[in-house]
């Protein structure tokens, strides 16, 4: 199958590239993964409920924190004898989780190198020892000043741990799930006071051989450094000459790593698709990095409703992790007004902006995906769908009237009473995933960036004392027909419902004293 069709097929005809089989829980891989055999640097369980000033000087502790708060394992769910589901501060479609977290670290006290996080015992893994500034800045193509930051998070997917559920689905999952993690990993970030940047370009060989990752079954999808220091000092910043590097040189330099790992299936299937188009999407030359020229999207809208002006939301972002739910069927429908509609989505576009490699070296205020949604039961708002402005803080009208119905059968699964949600969002992006631009790369950069800014519209919601519930279960051609958009270059990437919900009857408990 050419991997245009496979791309078009993952959005708009899913049944054509999904084979009828029955999943094998009793074979399913583990959410984590399992290192043997290795070097271990156990962390600190006595996680803070709040954060003091942070230190100009990271230390294990407060790394071990972060690490924590941005994907560790926080609750333990028995649904029955047989089957406990692991969950974090995030949403993953089917919790699955397919991402693995490593990170390049040097702190006093401890080897430099490279780590992966064991999120299972919340400790790190000693894979690659030694200072690697000059290789990391190499395969980042010179863009950073790696010398000024303490460390590097990357962000890898491990091709099996959900396409042994979901198919050639998984590719979707994967690329939002990785943005989801993203976006948990800059705002804890931003709490425990250090800057960052996203990296979406970089040589991929040369990063997981450094990692020792087996291309096959897991690849780095993005990079992200960590510094105390202002982002204008080391992001995006050609610190030594500009040179092109390709990875074939970089691997010469630091032998392969062997370490074992398990992943309890005995049998892992094949995914040729997921590994074409994975191999398609590699960069094997810094000659390839570019940065993207933004286009204007918002038309002027004599009809735009113009949204009151709200203040920013104040919040402790570590009580939020707690508290974030993805509701299904226990949504109940509330009367919104204006000004809390304001407030969600002004939240959710003014936190987006981030530093990033497509953007160069200055945060892009003008993101490459938008909010729309269908309203209903909002106060003096017509209920209707409507497109986000965020730089006239607005919506523009698409059509009016109750479209509960026309999403209620859109959806693919009953998970979701949306007759019980106010506010139906969803994620909408460019048709051809700026695979022009970006080669097949373009696509998993794509559904990243979506999903950061489901991220932060789900913590946004949050905040709010509302539940967000990311899905995928929806037919993406008949709201593409709803917001008018089908037959331009424009689709739904991500459908979020937003709306109150009532407590579950379940018993929890809670190690924090």
């Amino acid at each position: 199958m050419q991997l245009d069709t496979f791309l078009h097929h993952l959005h708009f005809s899913i049944d054509e590239i999904m084979p009828n089989h029955e999943v094998d829980w009793k074979d399913a891989p583990l959410p984590y993964k399992l290192y043997r055999n290795v070097p271990t640097i156990p962390l600190s369980l006595e996680i803070p409920l709040s954060l003091s000033n942070s230190s100009t000087t990271p230390t294990l502790n407060e790394i071990g924190h972060y690490l924590w708060y941005s994907f560790g394992v926080t609750q333990l769910c028995q649904l029955n004898s047989e089957r406990n589901v692991l969950r974090r501060s995030i949403p993953s479609g089917g919790a699955l989780y397919p991402n693995e977290l490593y990170i390049y670290l040097k702190i006093d006290d401890y080897p430099d190198g490279i780590y992966h996080y064991d999120a299972a015992h919340h400790r790190l893994i000693l894979l690659r020892e030694g200072n690697f500034d000059s290789y990391l800045a190499d395969a980042l193509g010179n863009r950073c000043n790696i010398h000024d930051c303490f460390g590097a998070a990357f962000v890898s997917t491990m091709f099996w741990k959900n396409f042994f559920k979901y198919n050639n689905f998984s590719y979707r999952l994967q690329g939002l799930d990785s943005g989801v993690l993203i976006g948990q990993l800059l705002e804890c970030a931003k709490q425990f006071g250090y800057t960052n940047g996203v990296y979406f370009q970089f040589l991929d060989r040369a990063l997981n051989h450094l990692l020792g990752l087996s291309e096959g079954e897991e690849s780095v999808y993005a990079v992200i450094p960590l510094s105390t220091e202002p982002e204008t000092n080391w992001f995006h910043n050609d610190y030594r000459e500009n040179k092109t590097v390709t990875s074939h040189e970089l691997l010469q330099q630091i032998p392969p790593l062997a370490h074992e790992h398990f992943v309890r299936s005995k049998h892992v299937g094949e995914y040729p698709m997921i590994t074409k188009i994975n191999e398609a999407s590699m960069i094997e030359s810094t000659a390839h990095f570019q940065t993207l020229h933004h286009e204007e999207h918002y038309q002027h809208n004599a009809y735009a409703v113009q949204l009151p002006k709200v203040e920013r939301l104040s919040y402790d972002f570590l009580q939020l992790c707690k508290k974030r739910y993805s509701p299904d069927a226990d949504f109940i429908l509330t009367k919104w007004d204006a000004a809390e509609l304001a407030t969600l989505l002004q939240e959710a576009s003014l936190s987006f902006p981030y530093y990033n490699d497509l953007d160069g070296k200055y945060a892009n205020e003008n993101a490459r995906v938008f909010l729309y949604g269908c309203f209903y039961n909002v106060k003096n708002i017509e209920n209707g769908a409507y497109a986000y402005n965020s730089k006239t803080h607005s919506i523009q009208p698409i059509r009016y009237g109750d479209l509960r119905y026309p999403l209620q059968s859109s959806m693919t699964m009953d998970n979701v009473n949306l007759f019980q949600v106010p506010l139906c969002l969803h994620v909408v992006g460019k048709k051809d995933y700026y695979t022009r631009a970006l080669g097949y790369r373009g696509y998993r950069i794509h559904q990243m960036e979506a999903g950061i800014l489901v991220h932060k519209l789900v913590f946004a919601a949050t905040a709010m004392g509302m539940g967000g519930h990311p899905l995928l279960s929806f037919d993406t051609n008949s709201c593409d027909q709803l917001y008018g958009i089908d037959a331009g270059n424009e689709t739904s990437l991500i459908q979020i419902p937003v709306g109150a919900y009532r407590a579950r009857n379940w018993l929890k408990g809670v190690l924090h004293s």
